[in-house]
């Protein structure tokens, strides 16, 4: 597994699904958020898991939450599989696996990146980690931290 619970997330830059360079400095301190690192866009599990969170997008927003999904995919492919699928968040492309190997993750099943989500604070300190592979557990697992946060 990646970082733990009560650690604070490193700092990066990614280009975006229009190619812009986003910074999750631009977020830190204004909200919490759901970042979720999936394998491949288009695949099965990880369209599933992309259109979860686009289902329940309007919960998170509702909570004060940002959601940012990541991957190795390029930045045009991001276009592409966001367009086909109405996704409304944040996607970005960490082509190099640098953030990934920043967040710590081990790939899962061979050779396959893993499937991890993290629930972070204002202040940028992980409250939640899920690593699974089973894509339809992660968004329940993020929308039911951050209900269980503004409690």
């Amino acid at each position: 597994m990646g970082l733990k619970v009560g650690t604070k997330i490193p700092l990066f830059t990614l280009p975006d699904s229009n190619g812009n360079n986003f910074s999750i400095q631009e977020l830190l301190g204004k909200k919490p958020l759901v970042i979720y690192f999936y394998p491949k866009n288009n695949s099965p599990g990880c369209t599933t898991e992309a259109c979860d969170f686009r289902d329940s997008y309007e919960d998170f927003v509702a909570l004060g939450a940002e959601v940012i999904g990541i991957s190795a995919d390029s930045a045009k492919s991001h276009a592409r599989f966001g367009a086909k699928y109405g996704l409304p968040f944040i996607l970005l492309s960490d082509k190099h696996n640098t953030v990934r190997k920043l967040f710590k993750i081990k790939n899962s099943l061979l050779l396959l990146p893993g499937r991890e989500t993290y629930v972070i604070d204002k202040t940028g300190t992980v409250i939640m980690v899920f690593n699974s592979i089973n894509a339809s557990e992660h968004k329940k697992r993020a929308l039911k931290t951050l209900l269980s946060m503004n409690k």
